[in-house]
């Protein structure tokens, strides 16, 4: 028997999949999702060596989707809508592919179906591998150790979120030796068959993820593809300015 995603599914309404990105969990959306959930059905997930979903040592996106798929199965789930946001943004193209019948719209914030041939984390795996070794006590701590390698408060807020205490000291939710040795499948990326589904790719303005040099590979992938431009917000654009990603997403999918 496999493993099902760890879920949350609230209000009631059309279905939408809310599906976060690396190193976080199922409340990152939850600015979304409080929203959405006014008058649809939401169902935020934590992926594999998320939240607390089980962990495995397959990190491809094509393991990620199949989960996502088993879930909605699960749940009786035959048509929805995907919002995800870069890796889970990936997850949601690859799960449009595997379910296409059954999607009814698609939105991508700040990650373009394009294999990223550069490291971009190695600072944050820096600072997770040294509070695993540090064994912090207090989050205090643990902040303290991540300071020492990564140096946006911003980001450093947003991976605490994720540590929880065990035994007798803070660990993280993620498996961090999992996706570190998964990073390659992480930032790459198999093109997939070309779907109509309607695709909404939501840029942060300031973000380096989405570039006009990506538009072709878009295009080839997602023959219904539009963009739009969030000013002034970065990677982490639905934390940054959630009003407006809101009503870019809610114009799309109306």
């Amino acid at each position: 028997m496999s493993q099902l995603l760890n879920y949350k599914l609230e209000g009631e309404g059309h279905t939408i999949v809310l599906i976060h990105g690396l190193f976080g969990n199922l409340d990152n959306l939850g600015l979304l999702a409080r929203n959405l959930k006014l008058d649809h059905q939401v169902l935020s997930i934590d992926l594999r060596n998320h939240g607390q979903s089980f962990q495995s040592k397959t990190h491809t996106y094509q393991s990620q989707a199949e989960d996502v798929c088993r879930l909605l199965e699960h749940l009786n789930i035959r048509d929805f809508s995907l919002i995800g946001h870069s890796m889970g943004g990936k997850v949601a193209m690859k799960v449009a592919e595997l379910m296409k019948n059954k999607v009814r719209q698609l939105v991508v914030l700040d990650i373009a179906p394009v294999d990223y041939q550069v490291q971009r984390h190695d600072n944050v795996f820096n600072g997770l591998k040294a509070v695993n070794e540090a064994k912090p006590s207090t989050r205090k701590q643990a902040l303290e150790v991540l300071a020492e390698h990564i140096e946006i408060e911003g980001v450093r807020q947003f991976l605490g979120k994720s540590l929880y205490k065990q035994d007798d000291h803070l660990a993280w939710r993620f498996n961090v030796e999992n996706l570190w040795s998964n990073y390659r499948n992480i930032m790459g990326w198999q093109p997939i068959s070309t779907i109509a589904t309607p695709t909404l790719f939501v840029k942060g303005a300031n973000s380096d993820y989405l570039q006009a040099e990506h538009q072709s590979q878009i295009q080839a992938q997602f023959s219904q593809a539009k963009a739009h431009i969030i000013a002034n917000t970065g990677h982490w654009l639905h934390a940054e300015k959630p009003e407006e990603v809101l009503r870019t997403i809610r114009k799309f999918i109306a």
